[in-house]
């Protein structure tokens, strides 16, 4: 990812509804986000375009992700 793409990314990360979500989404893209395929970094960044609730029930924990294309990125998130 270049590197102009990765400050958007990080850019909506910051900038959600929810406090919770900036804190777990940055946490995660500065920490964990390098270590993905691209095909799992092209997953979080859908992600980060997802609605806050529904995203901040399934990295809470509240809700199962039952999709199999978030949910391996769901589960690393939520380790981080």
């Amino acid at each position: 990812m270049e590197r102009k793409d990765y400050e958007r990314l990080r850019w909506r990360c910051i900038r959600r509804a929810l406090l919770e979500l900036d804190i777990t989404l940055t946490r995660f893209l500065d920490n964990g986000f390098d270590k993905l395929s691209e095909e799992e970094q092209q997953v979080f960044v859908e992600l980060a375009d997802m609605e806050d609730h529904e995203l901040w029930y399934w990295l809470s924990g509240k809700t199962e992700c039952d999709d199999p294309r978030f949910a391996p990125i769901v589960a690393a998130i939520r380790k981080s």
